[in-house]
């Protein structure tokens, strides 16, 4: 066996030919974190003060490189640890939420 048929036996094997273009498309776009200003923060402080246990809201938060929004009823709200817990399920940091819908 010459050399040139030896080393094609080594080249990498795509079994499921396209997967890799897939996955690339599929890749998660990360956005940066949007700074408030001061109207907004005001604004989005006095919805947090008509917020409590037992409240169904809608929040729009900045979590994992990404904005997300979840939708549940208020199970806990933590001043000290600054997050607030929906649906027993998710906490969400109070400094990452960008709208509240009471």
């Amino acid at each position: 066996m010459n050399r040139v048929s030896r080393a094609k036996q080594f080249l990498p094997f795509d079994a499921l030919k396209g997967l890799q273009e897939a996955l690339r498309e599929k890749e998660i776009e990360y956005e940066e974190k949007k700074e408030l200003s001061e109207d907004t923060l005001s604004e989005l402080n006095d919805k947090f003060n008509q917020v409590e246990n037992g409240k169904c809201i809608k929040l729009k938060y900045y979590k994992n490189g990404r904005y997300s929004e979840i939708e549940g009823i208020v199970t806990n709200i933590d001043y000290i640890k600054k997050k607030i817990q929906i649906n027993k399920t998710e906490n969400v940091n109070i400094c990452d939420i960008i709208d509240i819908l009471v």
